[in-house]
């Protein structure tokens, strides 16, 4: 994230090709989270996740190996990978881990994965700036390809089944698959199965569409993060970048260590509303972090977003994953596609408003919008919670409940996270 988005800025000298590129990269996972749950309904999670490493660590050796005529296309090849296969492998992860480590520990793993994630997170935030500053681009980029290495050896060892259909299926229950493929005729089998993921709970698609104007205010920061660096230090901007990633990463690990504690002490999850007030808190966070405060309370700043980050994003996931595994990867899938749609129209408009404006005012109304739609979701969470006790049928056997597992929809099992999504799917 840092290499290369100050590579194609140092490269171009203008934040709109670097948009662009970022652009490009967002285009690819738009596609590929199109496809990828008609890919796990085929191949297995393994295989996805597997090659996807590969194909990342390729196109890194494109990338060094690349002629200075030829940097450009190289650049393009790499976000076009680089975009498709995050897509697949991260879309292919979310939706098998229920399958590795069973339901009734889902939120807990999803947490572990994050914590890894951001701990990694720090070592390549904390290491960039030094990186690029004192060895340059290449050594950065040949250890992003070590990185690829290693993920894909990893992936090798997970207690995923190596042969068959993936985690978009479910190999034990062929007949809710055919059903679920029959609603779809007419059309290709992945559109309509992903849209049913999110109209078997209706409360799920305002979450997902939160979720994609969330990821047009995340374009606004990783865009202005690089021009905002450089007005501070035009010398060494890649410091301020990766200490900002380096303390936002140690935000988010923290918070995770808080959610597993709670979930271990209370047995619940952090449900729906962490999502939108966790979406509230990361935006403001952002917007404050350009603001030109002193470095210490723009670290403390840094610190917010990543703790309100980590909240947002086991939630969210932890949501998704109560869905049955048929349409668990469609739902994922789509999932992506919003989010990668809205961080690519994002980055295209906000890296052609910083050609005219401040890095404030453009984070600033770009995740504003953000914090607007979490407001209208918390209100939406608000009044189904307030329209409960109404339902004559219990929370397992509403019409919003729909399409659900019978096993998936079973009140009294909060460390599940099935209470949030009875909450959020009833209207």
């Amino acid at each position: 994230m840092v290499a290369l988005n100050l590579f194609v800025y140092e490269t171009t000298g203008r934040a709109l090709a670097m948009g662009l590129f970022m652009a490009v990269r967002l285009g690819s996972g738009f596609v590929a989270g199109l496809v990828v749950g008609a890919l796990l309904a085929r191949f297995s999670a393994k295989s996805i996740m597997l090659w996807a490493n590969v194909g990342q660590g390729g196109v890194m050796l494109l990338l060094i190996l690349a002629p200075e005529s030829l940097v450009t296309g190289a650049l393009m090849a790499v976000s076009v990978v680089i975009g498709a296969c995050g897509t697949l492998f991260m879309v292919a992860l979310r939706s098998s881990i229920p399958e590795m480590v069973g339901e009734d520990r889902r939120a807990w793993a999803n947490s572990l994965s994050i914590t890894g994630r951001s701990l990694a997170m720090v070592a390549g935030f904390a290491s960039a700036g030094v990186v690029v500053s004192l060895v340059g681009y290449t050594a950065a980029f040949l250890l992003d390809m070590a990185t690829f290495v290693i993920c894909a050896v990893t992936v090798a060892l997970l207690p995923i089944a190596g042969g068959g259909k993936g985690a978009g299926t479910d190999a034990g229950k062929p007949e809710k698959t055919e059903k679920a493929e029959q609603r779809g005729k007419g059309g290709p089998r992945w559109r309509p199965v992903a849209f049913l993921a999110l109209a078997a709970a209706p409360g799920l698609g305002l979450m997902v569409a939160l979720r994609g104007v969330d990821a047009f205010g995340s374009a606004s920061h990783n865009a202005a993060l690089p021009i905002y660096s450089t007005s501070l230090d035009a010398s060494n901007p890649a410091v301020f970048v990766s200490a900002f990633w380096c303390v936002w990463a140690l935000g988010n690990i923290g918070a995770q260590q808080v959610i597993q504690r709670y979930t271990q002490r209370t047995g619940k999850t952090v449900g729906a509303l962490g999502f939108g007030y966790g979406t509230v808190v990361m935006s403001a966070a952002f917007i404050a972090a350009f603001a030109g405060f002193p470095l210490a309370v723009t670290a403390v700043i840094a610190l917010i977003a990543g703790a309100a980050d980590g909240l947002t994003e086991v939630a969210y996931t932890s949501h998704l994953q109560t869905l049955p595994a048929t349409l668990r990867g469609h739902a994922f899938g789509l999932s992506a596609t919003f989010e990668n749609l809205g961080f690519g129209v994002g980055m295209i408009l906000v890296a052609a408003a910083l050609d005219r404006f401040s890095p404030l005012a453009v984070v600033g109304w770009s995740h504003g919008a953000a914090v607007v739609v979490a407001v209208v979701f918390l209100l939406r969470v608000a009044t189904l919670r307030r329209a409960e006790p109404a339902g004559p049928s219990g929370r397992a056997g509403g019409a919003g409940q729909a399409g659900l597992r019978k096993e998936e929809a079973v009140e009294g099992r909060p460390d599940r996270g099935d209470r949030d999504g009875a909450e959020v799917s009833r209207g």
